[in-house]
């Protein structure tokens, strides 16, 4: 695919690894669709960075957590034009010790996690399909192979992106690809400390983190780089999901 001159969208692009997506794409001449949760006025800033480089940038509200603004954030973007790449990049991500798991950690993260995706990449594949071509990717995380203690239904809802990837491409296929990347250590929780990122370090086959920009090359990749890749996951942790046993 061509990225200059399509038309796509992230979610959660106003912060972190999305950010540095959006941006990848601006560059490459994509006109982009900012979806933001919460932070405004970091997306205000953002479309004024990619507007700067010559294509265009609109921003757009939604609460992933409710169905019902996910579906008005698919008629809204279909009102504007036709949608050529869908990153579904947003995601939660709470500490849920097992003994403490309540219904609503639960419902939050396979809202967020697993089924706005759906709702984004069946509605929007569709408008591809008929059209004749386009690209999804799910930015999953590697714990959907390894789960981790302390992280239940985060580790679930990934699991369950996981397979809602390769369902999907199946689904939309042969018109359009539907891959997922699964990012190890390549932005650890704000909330971490220098020690805990020392360990991540340790516990990592690479002996090092990533960066934001190492996801967006990938997705760069899968748009760009060959037509011929569907129903993949490529990990992109270090070789986290290749560590020994005991060492996570």
């Amino acid at each position: 695919m061509e990225i200059q001159g399509k038309t796509a969208l992230v979610t959660g692009a106003a912060r972190r690894v999305g950010r540095e997506i959006a941006l990848t794409l601006a560059r490459k001449g994509a006109h982009l669709i900012l979806h933001y949760g919460h932070s405004r006025k970091e997306a205000e800033d953002l479309a004024r960075t990619i507007q700067a480089l010559g294509v265009r940038a609109t921003i757009m509200q939604a609460d992933l957590a409710n169905s019902h603004q996910c579906y008005d954030l698919v008629r809204t973007i279909l009102k504007q034009g036709t949608i050529d790449i869908v990153i579904n990049n947003a995601s939660i991500f709470h500490k849920t010790p097992f003994e403490k798991v309540t219904m609503e950690d639960w419902d939050q993260n396979v809202a967020v996690n697993l089924r706005a995706p759906f709702i984004l990449g069946s509605q929007l594949g569709y408008e591809m399909k008929k059209k004749g071509s386009g690209k999804i990717i799910n930015i999953i995380d590697w714990a959907a192979m390894r789960p981790y203690k302390d992280y239940l239904p985060y580790c679930v809802s990934k699991g369950g992106l996981l397979t809602l990837t390769q369902t999907l491409a199946l689904e939309l296929a042969p018109h359009v690809q539907v891959n997922g990347i699964a990012p190890g250590p390549v932005l650890p929780p704000e909330s971490f400390t220098e020690e805990n990122k020392k360990r991540l370090k340790l516990i990592t086959p690479l002996q090092r983190l990533g960066s934001p920009d190492d996801i967006a090359k990938t997705v760069s990749f899968l748009l760009e780089g060959t037509d011929f890749i569907t129903g993949a996951i490529i990990p992109v942790d270090g070789g986290r999901h290749i560590a020994p046993s005991g060492e996570e």
